[in-house]
């Protein structure tokens, strides 16, 4: 499986999390099902070299590097086909995208937003709490903005 930390800055990058962590299980056939997808995965019959992973137990990242062929609309749709697909199979919630997910130390927690700014305005969280900023579009800005301080996220509305 190519993982997505092998891919170069400019692939495109989709982060899909779901509402509560992934059974040893469930990482297993998401891991087998998303091998499988990327290795039929194309564009107007150009193979994508793309790649798969299961990060953290929680989400699912999908990358395509388009120097070698370019992510149409059709392959895009397929992509997101196979997530949804993902959700039937191990009911899952994958797209939901009001769900926050954020660090505690080492552990990693989720939450919907409504609760995120309960937990601001108790002081549980603050402007230095890491948050999971799922909105990233390519590997370099997963690999630098994906996980930031809150007040460096789209999720510090909650602060004011």
């Amino acid at each position: 499986m190519t993982q997505v930390s092998t891919m170069p800055a400019n692939a495109r990058l989709w982060v899909y999390q779901n509402n509560r962590i992934f059974s040893d299980a469930e990482v297993k056939a998401i891991e087998e099902l998303g091998i499988q997808f990327i290795s039929d995965w194309a564009a107007h019959g150009a193979s994508l070299k793309a790649s798969f992973d299961v990060l953290h137990n929680l989400f699912v990242v999908i990358a395509v590097d388009e120097q070698q062929a370019m992510a149409s609309g059709c392959s895009i749709d397929k992509s997101v086909k196979f997530v949804k697909e993902l959700e039937i199979q191990l009911n899952l919630n994958l797209f939901d995208r009001m769900q926050v997910a954020y660090r505690i130390g080492s552990d990693i927690k989720i939450c919907k937003l409504s609760d995120f700014e309960k937990l601001a305005s108790q002081g549980i969280v603050n402007e230095s709490t890491i948050v999971f900023n799922n909105m990233v579009s390519t590997k370099a800005s997963f690999d630098s903005e994906w996980q930031v301080p809150l007040k460096q996220s789209w999720q510090s509305r909650v602060l004011a």
